[in-house]
């Protein structure tokens, strides 16, 4: 992902694209899925997100709801890349994520396309929209984790 760190118009190409064709865009009525209510008091990002876990592996992550780009993409980007992933892994990658986003040191070949928001630090205002999908997914993966103590 090292081109797509450099390049500014990509990164955009991409955060783009996952707000106008979001990947596991809309909900299921399955009693399996976990279910969390995720907004924002300072905005209008409202998303409802479901995961299914069966035997500590992400099997399915989905969102709906009414977002900005940068949330409803980073959530987006956030379904791919922990889909198929351990509870541990996943762990590894949010607080990777978190890491890159508090401009702490991170492992970037974990964060995939999610490396599209390396610079939004910066611009403290819009973390809280970058991290609204991945919030609500840590607090899903740690429900699941309480659940079978």
């Amino acid at each position: 992902m090292d081109s797509v760190k450099d390049n500014p118009i990509l990164k955009r190409e991409i955060i783009m694209d996952h707000y106008q064709n979001p990947r596991n865009y809309n909900l299921v009525d399955d009693n399996n899925y976990r279910q969390i209510h995720m907004y924002l008091d300072s905005c209008f990002d409202d998303i409802y997100l479901q995961v299914l876990i069966n035997h500590d592996i992400i099997e399915d992550v989905r969102f709906d709801g009414v977002a900005c780009a940068i949330a409803t993409a980073s959530t987006s980007i956030m379904t791919e890349i922990v889909k198929g992933c351990s509870i541990r892994q996943a762990d590894k990658i949010i607080q990777n994520y978190f890491d890159m986003l508090n401009q702490k040191d991170y492992d970037e070949k974990l964060l995939k396309e999610a490396i599209v928001f390396d610079t939004l630090g910066r611009q403290a205002n819009r973390i809280k929209c970058a991290t609204i999908g991945w919030k609500g997914l840590k607090k899903l993966i740690d429900k699941n984790k309480n659940d079978k103590e």
